[in-house]
């Protein structure tokens, strides 16, 4: 058996997909970065380790969280790319709404991601999300209110949801946290 971690577990590979969900070219974000396309191909192919900075510039460029890039997997070798441990779940965004959300996916480099959203009590999502992806979530625990291109939604335990490249909005009015878990393609993390 390989002992090696696959290279879809790496920070590299992440980027590469980030990337290429996003429809961009190797050149285009190397020309935002004011970088060489060839300094970003050896990131991509962790040939090359970018520096805090360049990490900042990535993840700009990419839309995402900077901790999205750094919270690398310390799964042992055999496990990565495979499995992912409750303790070593990356973080995704600042929280600030109240959503705290983990990754569940090795990395990003499948077609989907799964991700583990914890909605503080009486928290709401400010700006109603419109992204170009399908999303399917399953309620674990609490009741969520969902909007979704303009239809009221409430949703609890053992509920599932889809939403379809549309326009949509959560709340937790309740006075206990809810749990969610999504399927979302492509990924966007």
């Amino acid at each position: 058996m390989n002992s090696q971690a696959p290279h879809s577990a790496t920070l590299g590979a992440d980027i590469r997909a980030l990337r290429k969900a996003r429809g961009l070219t190797l050149t285009e974000i190397a020309a935002r970065l004011g970088r060489s396309v060839g300094w970003l191909s050896q990131v991509e192919r962790d040939k090359s380790d970018p520096s805090i900075s360049d990490l900042r510039q990535i993840a700009e460029c990419l839309g995402v969280p900077m901790s999205m890039l750094f919270a690398h997997s310390s799964a042992p070798a055999d496990e990565q790319g495979y499995v992912v441990r409750a303790g070593t779940r990356r973080p995704m965004g600042s929280g600030e709404e109240g959503l705290i959300e983990e990754l569940l996916s090795p990395d990003l480099t499948d077609d989907f991601e799964m991700v583990h959203s914890t909605f503080k009590p009486r928290s709401k999502m400010q700006t109603p999300a419109n992204r170009p992806t399908q999303e399917v979530g399953y309620m674990v625990s609490g009741r969520l209110e969902l909007t979704i291109s303009g239809r009221q939604f409430s949703v609890g335990p053992g509920d599932s949801f889809r939403i379809k490249h549309e326009p949509y909005q959560w709340s937790n009015p309740y006075d206990e946290p809810a749990v969610a878990i999504w399927v979302i393609a492509p990924p966007v993390y």
